[in-house]
């Protein structure tokens, strides 16, 4: 995830757990606020109750791999702060582990439906279609 897209410093992480909206699940917290730039930026946040630093950056990793998978359906201008919470995170497949993230961003309400490729092979006449 590029450098643009994450929350670096504590006093950001602290004004979106402070201001913003607060989705759960068993094994994730997600925490929306309104961000101050045109942008998504996100942070992840596993604590060391968790394990050692190998099992929490492997968490990270993973879920930051997720998120940056479906950055182009989050609508802009939001901060995100990502909370593990569970080690099942490391144990589950990848694709529940996205689609457990894409519910909490839907949750949230900053999902947004994706747009029609406009280059899509579908959406394209094919040329010498003439009547």
């Amino acid at each position: 995830m590029k450098r643009a897209h994450r929350l670096r410093r504590p006093d950001q992480f602290r004004r979106v757990r402070r201001e913003g909206r607060l989705s759960s699940s068993p094994l994730l917290n997600l925490s929306v606020a309104v961000s101050r730039r045109h942008r998504v930026r996100c942070g992840f946040v596993v604590t060391r109750q968790f394990g050692g630093a190998v099992e929490r950056n492997r968490a990270k990793r993973r879920v930051r791999e997720v998120v940056r998978l479906l950055l182009p359906s989050i609508s802009h201008g939001y901060d995100l702060v990502i909370v593990v919470r569970s080690t099942e995170v490391l144990k589950m497949p990848f694709s529940e582990l996205s689609q457990l993230v894409e519910q909490l961003l839907r949750r949230s309400g900053v999902w947004r439906q994706s747009l029609p490729n406009r280059l899509s092979p579908l959406n394209v006449e094919p040329s010498g279609a003439e009547g």
